[in-house]
């Protein structure tokens, strides 16, 4: 019996999208955040929590990217078609959020609340186009053969917008509870009362696309709901509820770790949920992955350079978030 790379392809390529959510998700949600925040003081120890590491967080969705190009390219075309926009939109807001990260502690006094504003809108932008761009992709691309077959703003719609807002709710989540982990005083306080809200929104939200995909697709509710697929994947919601009781309970007192660990959880227990529904496609509902494939051949000699360089990856960012591990003051850094 033969390796079956598509199948570790597709694993390499969630394991890459997911990291990248994970790491810019938290990321992003700082800019998210600023508005809820006023002193400079405060917004310049929120950036400096995320100074030395943020610019490597792309390596995930460059990686994941890539990936679908080498070993899935019809997949690639199709999704890439379809999706055009909402991808452009959502470069162009990590555009401006990366210049903004440079140029704010570079700018003038008077000039500086001009970076802010870049920083927040870029930040949200990134944010929610993310969210359309999954929601597109779950609701279906329209293929004909194996080409795109719909319309230029056919990602508009109501599952994509409520998804791009999900998308805002978990990073915002994801934020406060990285700046809960990494910051003492009046702005740890102010993450904790955020931190609440925003954790009872994302259930919510994971509630509402969870009774809108089954509905809205048979094949997913055949997936979820019959037996015995009801008993093997009732560990995925009944860990959502855990991570949301982990998630408020750490909140109460002096909390450090564990609210992010929670949200963590919950952003993983959330991707897993997508990634068991449309399993094995690859462009939902029509493509699976052995049909999006590229020869055998090809897929090998990506692969084997892939899997030297992941574990190197892999290493220089647990590495990065070792050494610059701790709590971040406005005036001292790291200590």
């Amino acid at each position: 019996m033969g390796i079956d790379t598509s199948v570790i392809w597709a694993v390499i390529i969630y394991f890459a999208v997911f990291m990248y959510v994970l790491l810019d998700g938290f990321d992003l949600g700082i800019g998210i955040l600023f508005p809820f925040v006023k002193g400079k003081r405060e917004r310049d120890t929120m950036m400096n929590t995320v100074a030395p590491v943020w610019d490597g967080n792309e390596t995930w969705l460059v990686l994941g990217g890539e990936g679908l190009l080498a070993a899935f390219p019809v997949a690639y075309s199709i999704i890439l078609s379809g999706l055009y926009l909402p991808l452009i939109f959502m470069l162009v807001g990590l555009v401006f959020r990366g210049v903004a990260f440079e140029f704010r502690f570079k700018a003038r006094e008077g000039g500086r609340h001009w970076w802010d504003k870049a920083f927040i809108g870029g930040s949200i932008t990134a944010a929610f186009f993310q969210g359309v761009s999954l929601g597109a992709f779950l609701d279906g691309i329209a293929v004909s053969g194996r080409s795109y077959a719909g319309g230029v703003l056919d990602w508009i719609a109501p599952f994509p917008i409520l998804a791009g807002f999900g998308v805002i709710i978990a990073y915002t989540l994801l934020g406060s509870t990285w700046l809960i982990m990494k910051t003492e005083g009046e702005l740890h306080a102010r993450m904790v009362q955020v931190a609440k809200p925003f954790a009872l929104l994302l259930l919510g939200a994971i509630v509402v696309v969870s009774i809108w995909t089954p509905l809205r697709d048979p094949a997913v509710a055949d997936r979820w709901f019959t037996f015995p697929n009801t008993l093997f994947l009732a560990p995925v919601p009944i860990l959502v509820l855990l991570s949301i009781a982990l998630l408020l309970g750490s909140l109460k007192g002096k909390p450090h770790r564990w609210p992010f660990v929670a949200a963590l959880a919950l952003v993983f227990l959330g991707y897993t949920g997508m990634a068991i529904s449309i399993w094995p496609h690859i462009v939902p509902p029509y493509i699976t992955i052995w049909e999006a494939a590229s020869p055998p051949a090809s897929q090998g000699f990506a692969l084997v350079g892939t899997l030297l360089i992941l574990p190197i990856i892999l290493m220089y960012t647990l590495w990065s978030y070792w050494v610059f591990r701790g709590k971040v003051k406005a005036d001292a850094g790291y200590h």
